[in-house]
């Protein structure tokens, strides 16, 4: 069974959500926010993905972190805690299945899930 990790509110996801539903993709969809998700989930994630594919640097949660903090992202186990810790610090969406890990909503990641 594929699981989708992201926000509801993210239009990325959104997008990745209605795709799934069009290809006829059986999938369970788990908001990040909600509670359904620990900093283990993303220390899984980090042994078949890159943190800093998984680490989202772009956004305004990053910008709005202090410098001991986004200093804190250098190291895999700083960044796996502080994904944790701030959820919207994670790319978005991620896919996981019984064959790996995949991050974001790209052309490949797309071929991947078919």
């Amino acid at each position: 069974m594929l699981k989708m990790y992201g926000l509801k509110n993210c239009d990325t996801c959104r997008k990745a959500r209605k795709w799934l539903d069009a290809e006829g993709i059986s999938h369970t969809f788990i908001d990040v926010r909600a509670g359904d998700f620990t900093a283990t989930d993303v220390a899984r994630w980090a042994k078949t993905v890159s943190v800093d594919v998984l680490l989202n640097k772009r956004g305004t949660t990053w910008r709005g972190l202090s410098a001991g903090d986004q200093a804190e992202a250098e190291t895999p186990s700083g960044a796996v805690a502080l994904m944790g810790a701030h959820p919207a610090l994670i790319k978005r969406p991620v896919f996981e299945m019984s064959d790996g890990i995949y991050v974001g909503f790209t052309d490949d990641v797309k071929a991947a899930l078919k």
